[in-house]
């Protein structure tokens, strides 16, 4: 398929047809195939669109067209790389069958996990300054590309009405859906901020590996993998960063009584996204942000013990219980952070006196 591609792509994007291409592997993303494209000195990313997850590319396509006036019109410090237009000016490409985009490559390092507070710190102010540019975007015109992504309250309910319809649940998995439908309070609490949050145009996938950093990892220098942009809150975007970066083991882990999470990082999370949403935050906003962690866990847990009593057919899995042993790590990441709000509350008390 690469030589294939390496044939194919001159046909498509005119920039290919002096010379010939090299394509390898590229990256560690569990979503779209990805290729480093090489015509001599010059390089770029190629991507092959995964459709059995985004299943409305056209709403991607929009959502990326609205972005790319807005970054024309006022340029963030870093790149947001977009995808470039094909010979047709479109910028998703058909290829045997296959969807793919070309991107510019942006050189710098790709972070699977941090080494200190200050990176997290770094990564969650360069996603706040996103969040506060951002804010000018009309929000409505912004279309889902996955719908109900983060809506924890239909989570829950899904929940709910898989494990009624499973046949006879094991102790092991009954002790585990009992924890999670005690986190109903959790779920009365989000469903009470959606009327009171302003939605906003959010990233909603804000992992570490999401970010491209400079060579000497002092500055950030691209955000990527922009297809989950829409209408969402900021505690989603603080949230997955709490979760993903702020966590003791990775979500795979099954020592669960060593899965916590990690305060002093919890703290420069908050500080950097604080620091790069200067100001760009409403009281209602600021107090709910002591909650985002909990919630983009919860949710996770959910999906995770929603796909294990479903069979595994969404998360790929290495061994038939590994879902059920995510959603073990992620109760025990929740269970440790509900046990550390306040300590959050106060430290985001001092950076906001509105929130007491």
């Amino acid at each position: 398929m690469v030589d294939t591609l390496a044939e194919l792509l001159p046909q498509t994007y005119p920039q290919f047809k002096d010379r010939p291409l090299t394509l390898v592997p590229f990256g560690e993303g569990l979503i779209h195939q990805t290729y480093l494209v090489r015509q001599g000195e010059k390089q770029w990313i190629l991507q092959g669109f995964n459709e059995t997850v985004f299943t409305y590319p056209q709403r991607i396509e929009h959502n990326l067209a609205l972005l790319s006036e807005r970054v024309r019109l006022r340029p963030l410090p870093f790149t947001l790389p977009l995808p470039l237009s094909n010979g047709l000016g479109k910028g998703l490409t058909h290829i045997e069958g296959k969807k793919y985009r070309l991107f510019e490559f942006v050189e710098g390092k790709t972070l699977q996990g941090i080494s200190s507070p200050a990176q997290a710190r770094m990564a969650a102010q360069a996603y706040g300054t996103f969040a506060s540019w951002a804010q000018e975007l009309p929000v409505e015109a912004f279309q889902e590309t996955i719908p109900n992504f983060h809506r924890l309250d239909l989570r829950f309910a899904r929940l709910q009405e898989v494990a009624s319809t499973s046949s006879k649940l094991s102790e092991e998995v009954e002790r585990l859906l009992h924890l999670y439908l005690k986190q109903a309070p959790l779920v009365t609490w989000y469903t009470e901020q959606l009327p009171i949050l302003p939605q906003r145009v959010t990233h909603n996938d804000t992992k570490i590996n999401n970010l491209i950093f400079s060579s000497d990892l002092k500055q950030v220098a691209a955000v990527v993998d922009l297809d989950t942009l829409m209408g969402g809150y900021l505690l989603y975007d603080l949230g997955d960063l709490v979760r993903t970066v702020a966590c003791s083991l990775p979500e795979t882990s099954t020592q669960w009584p060593l899965v916590r999470a990690l305060p002093e990082v919890v703290k420069a999370l908050i500080l950097g996204y604080w620091e790069g949403l200067s100001g760009a935050i409403t009281p209602q906003e600021t107090a709910s942000l002591p909650y985002a962690g909990e919630v983009m866990t919860l949710i996770m847990g959910l999906r995770f013990l929603t796909d294990y009593l479903e069979g595994n057919v969404y998360y790929r899995v290495t061994y038939e219980d590994q879902n059920l042993h995510r959603a073990k790590n992620q109760m025990a990441l929740l269970h440790s952070l509900q046990s550390q709000r306040e300590h959050f509350q106060h430290t985001i008390e001092k950076l906001s006196p509105r929130v007491r």
